[in-house]
């Protein structure tokens, strides 16, 4: 690990304030994901703004049919909120299978869709859901944010504050975990908005995306035989020693038909 700057800002204006000044300064969140590469000299950077004690960042608040979720919420709080569980059990759900205990106690919403791990979780529940990424510049629709591999639109130094997720008819998130690491080497999130169907993809490719085919099978009939036939192309998806991008394919289309039967139960 590289030689650092650490900061402990008391608020959003003074973090912000302090990215300004650092050119290679970074937010730190959760820091699951940024502290490895650290470790492993992948990333670099001149100064770490630590947002962990910044309250205003935290919190969760249902309104009507959406529910917004502050940057700094663990995922923990998020699995274990009854508010969520009521408004929208299926992303409490995915919450709780996020790694194991000690990283849903330590990371974040935020920080997870600010890294933008292909093999994340959240980002399947964000398009599904049809979510709005708040910042401290604009409000990001969640078909615009997801960008490329480790890549979304932030902008250097925006600060991602909130993200509001809209409540379904119906859902659920299913994936096939890889058994060492827990990340999914597919995960599916269907979102039922009655009669508009959202199936939200994480895993498969180089960031998270929609698969409009099974939306439109999805909206005509929300059933697990609707979707069980469609044969998802390889092309693209991600190959490496987990898993090829037939078999991701392949798995794209079991998880799918396992959310559906899991939303209508």
């Amino acid at each position: 690990m590289h030689a650092f700057q650490y900061h402990r800002p008391a608020s959003s204006k003074d973090a912000i304030s302090l990215a300004g000044q650092k050119g290679e300064g970074r937010y730190l969140a959760g820091g699951q994901s940024l502290v490895q590469a650290m470790k492993l000299r992948l990333s670099s950077p001149s100064d770490l703004i630590d947002l962990g004690t910044i309250k205003e960042l935290a919190g969760i608040k249902v309104s009507g049919s959406s529910v917004e979720i502050g940057a700094m919420t663990r995922h923990a709080d998020v699995a274990a909120s009854a508010e969520i569980k009521k408004a929208i059990p299926s992303l409490a759900a995915l919450a709780g299978m996020i790694g194991d205990r000690q990283v849903r106690h330590m990371g974040t919403i935020g920080g997870s869709l600010a890294n933008s791990d292909p093999a994340a979780d959240y980002p399947a529940a964000v398009l599904a859901l049809n979510a709005t990424i708040t910042t401290n510049k604009r409000k990001i629709a969640a078909d615009s944010y997801f960008k490329g591999l480790y890549e979304t639109a932030l902008e250097p130094g925006e600060l991602l504050t909130s993200v509001t997720f809209q409540a379904p008819k119906r859902g659920a998130y299913m994936k096939f975990r890889n058994p060492a690491s827990r990340f999914a080497l597919v995960g599916v999130y269907v979102a039922d908005f009655g009669g508009n169907v959202r199936v939200g993809v994480t895993g498969a490719g180089a960031s998270a995306f929609r698969q409009s085919e099974m939306e439109k099978a999805l909206s005509s009939k929300f059933a697990p035989e609707a979707v069980a036939s469609i044969k998802v192309k390889p092309d693209g998806l991600n190959n490496d020693l987990h898993a090829s991008p037939e078999y991701r394919a392949h798995l794209i289309t079991v998880m799918c038909k396992r959310a559906v039967e899991a939303a209508l139960k």
